[in-house]
């Protein structure tokens, strides 16, 4: 799959954007807070109907004006596809697909499957379990519609339960409505679990020969799911924990408290590894995302480089970019330095400059 052109509309800083992309490997580069990253964020949202910063619409629509646009026209398996996404400041976006408008948001998830890579992924083996789950759900949301389905009613539940928790601290009345919906998270919970294991085996077929390769021969990679608790226990948990909740004022129960762990040779490397273990795992992470979702789509993903290159030393610059030639990449650089030096290949250049951008150089770097 590529993306063969993007068109913007009063989106963060561009007024009009109008942009082509090769099929190969693409360069925005400029100084810092031009605007490369929003082109990056706008064709994220593309995909995943979200920001990758977790931005709300509002805040993405140019300062000055109501709505925004974004048109993203793609070729995919010798079809050609056209998104539309109508951003507003105070209503929900409107998202259509070959002119078409889609009820739920979800029906684009799937269409276009997009690896993000910043430098914030470096330290997500260090960082929080919030972070890797949020990973892991990114994934998923694109790749297995049954799981989407799951979690949203998953976590739908677990904010109605955790109002009805609070409200039983003062009403203990209402406490033999818990049952209920403790019923509905254990089913849909139960769901998340399984696919979540299941993804962590698919990842693990995978990322093991990439680390390997990556440090160097020195260090197998294995991932290991870290559930709160089990399929089989959750319902059960539910109802051991319902006094404790109530005290809480949470849901202290169910994937929602899920973790992840990278074992380098048997070493916990979130909490034992160095830097330079646990950013060598993260780009192993990434890589592996890209190879999962060629496995599962029986395409290529688009891969997005946010500034990343910049934070790798020298070897972990050479391996993603060598990494990367049968796939779309688009790379936001303040520079291209280090691509003019180690002679890599790109097929178009944009140099971006206070929300406007120029495609001057192609290919030829």
């Amino acid at each position: 799959m590529v993306i063969k052109s993007l068109e913007l509309s009063n989106f963060r800083n561009y007024s009009l954007l109008n942009l082509s992309f090769d099929r190969g490997t693409n360069i925005l580069y400029g100084d810092n807070a031009q605007g490369k990253t929003n082109i990056l964020e706008a064709i994220y949202l593309c995909a995943t109907t979200k920001s990758h910063k977790g931005a709300k619409d509002k805040d993405i629509v140019n300062f000055n004006e109501e709505e925004a646009h974004i048109r993203a026209y793609l070729e995919k398996k010798e079809d050609e596809i056209r998104i539309d996404m109508h951003l507003r400041k105070n209503k929900s976006k409107g998202i259509a697909i070959d002119g078409t408008r889609i009820k739920k948001a979800a029906e684009l998830l799937g269409i276009m499957n997009v690896v993000f890579f910043s430098p914030e992924d470096l330290s997500i083996i260090k960082n929080g379990p919030a972070e890797r789950r949020h990973f892991v759900d990114m994934e998923l949301c694109q790749l297995d519609a049954g799981y989407l389905y799951n979690l949203n009613h998953y976590n739908r539940i677990v904010n109605q339960r955790n109002r009805l928790v609070k409200d039983i601290y003062q009403n203990p009345s209402l406490r033999d409505t818990l049952s209920v919906w403790d019923d509905q998270m254990a089913a849909f919970g139960s769901q998340v679990i399984e696919r979540r294991i299941t993804f962590t085996e698919q990842l693990n077929d995978i990322i093991g020969e990439i680390h390997s390769r990556l440090s160097g021969g020195r260090e197998h990679l294995k991932v290991v799911y870290e559930p709160d608790v089990t399929s089989e226990n959750f319902a059960e948990a539910l109802h051991r924990n319902q006094e404790r909740d109530i005290r809480l004022k949470m849901t202290s129960t169910g994937p929602h408290r899920d973790d992840f762990s990278f074992l380098a040779d048997g070493v916990d490397i979130r909490k034992f590894g160095s830097q330079g273990q646990q950013r060598t795992a993260a780009l192993s992470l990434k890589l592996s995302e890209i190879e999962l979702v060629k496995k599962m789509t029986k395409d290529t993903p688009v891969l997005l480089l946010d500034d990343v290159l910049s934070e790798l030393d020298s070897n972990r610059q050479n391996y993603l970019l060598n990494s990367i030639g049968d796939i779309q990449t688009i790379i936001t650089c303040t520079g291209l330095d280090d691509f003019v030096n180690n002679r890599f290949e790109i097929n178009k250049v944009f140099r971006v400059a206070n929300g406007t951008v120029d495609a001057g150089q192609n290919g030829g770097i």
